[in-house]
């Protein structure tokens, strides 16, 4: 079952384009497709993986405004673009990606491509938290993405945090190639699961990779967060009593003065709770008996790259509402570039 993106400023393409365009993006992520899968997935031959391309999305320059040149969803996924967002003055294309049933079942593998062109602005999110549902055996769901993002083009990657069902695996890799001018915000996130159920850090296997490239190929950041309860034994225990864990990447010469914030905010938010330790904070006695403190809310920083041209944020927090907080706060100067503010 294919279907084209839901979109009012694109017309829709007609079903030999959309045909003509799967069978061109699908060729470089597998020479040959042998079988088809009960929900619409594609076999590879000899290895066993269900894995094609699901989505892709092309925004490109016409008349001077970032526009969607090419778009296609098969189910489970679904695009919908939206006419506007924000004041007309921005020129920014949004993409908000869904599944069909409201999450990941498992065994599911989806793999998307967007490309951003020269001087085009998009933003890539969601309805509501990605829900990674029971594992059936051993199997894993995947969800793959890659991104192209051009010169002086923003590609601005905010969805809601994955949450994942007890006994699930699940495994997210990010690709991204930019240019030595290109820039990029990715927001990557994960909470302990269903916590009215009862359920916290409860999944058997969470791992996420998000790698950037320059245009030559060369590595600019390589991060892979994995939590595995056949390694690690009862993950809650290593968690303690946070429940959510959160990755900001800004990167482009467009995110300098957001970087320069947030690092600003960052220091400060850590140097008040150490400030006010008696009273912010939790005493807690570790095994030696001696006391410690733990922030309810923590969060750090790193430049990476060339002329630290990159910053990463680290977050570990005991609510979902404080992350969310922290990421409308932090991203709020995006709304000048994309048209409102994240979060909002």
């Amino acid at each position: 079952m294919d279907t084209s993106c839901s979109q009012i400023a694109t017309p829709k393409p007609s079903n030999a384009a959309l045909t003509a365009l799967h069978a061109s993006c699908r060729a470089p992520l597998s020479n040959r497709v042998s079988s088809v899968h009960s929900r619409g997935r594609r076999m590879r031959n000899g290895k066993g993986n269900e894995e094609m391309e699901m989505g892709l999305v092309v925004v490109e320059k016409v008349r001077g405004r970032s526009s969607v040149v090419r778009c296609l969803s098969r189910y489970p996924l679904k695009f919908i673009i939206p006419k506007k967002v924000g004041s007309s003055k921005t020129d920014a294309v949004w993409v908000y990606a869904l599944n069909y049933g409201g999450g990941i079942v498992s065994g599911d593998h989806i793999s998307c491509k967007f490309s951003v062109g020269d001087a085009c602005t998009m933003v890539l999110t969601t309805q509501g938290s990605t829900k990674v549902y029971k594992s059936v055996g051993s199997k894993c769901s995947q969800q793959m993405l890659e991104a192209r993002v051009g010169s002086d083009a923003l590609l601005v990657i905010i969805p809601d945090p994955v949450t994942c069902f007890s006994t699930a695996r699940y495994y997210q890799k990010q690709v991204f190639s930019v240019s030595s001018d290109s820039n990029l915000v990715i927001v990557d996130w994960i909470t302990s699961g269903r916590h009215e159920s009862g359920e916290k850090w409860d999944f058997d296997l969470y791992r996420s990779t998000n790698n950037i490239f320059l245009e030559d190929g060369h590595p600019l950041f390589l991060d892979t967060m994995l939590l595995e309860k056949e390694k690690m034994g009862c993950i809650r225990e290593h968690m303690h009593n946070y429940q959510v864990i959160a990755m900001i990447v800004l990167l482009g010469p467009k995110m300098q003065y957001i970087q320069n914030l947030v690092q600003d905010h960052v220091k400060k938010i850590m140097s008040d709770q150490l400030q006010h330790s008696s009273t912010a904070l939790r005493h807690q006695r570790d095994k030696a008996g001696r006391f410690f403190t733990k922030p309810s809310f923590m969060a750090s920083c790193s430049a990476f790259g060339p002329k630290r041209i990159g910053l990463v944020v680290r977050v570990a927090a005991e609510t979902t509402e404080s992350v969310y907080k922290f990421l409308r706060h932090e991203m709020a100067p995006l709304e000048t570039m994309i048209g409102v503010p994240p979060y909002r």
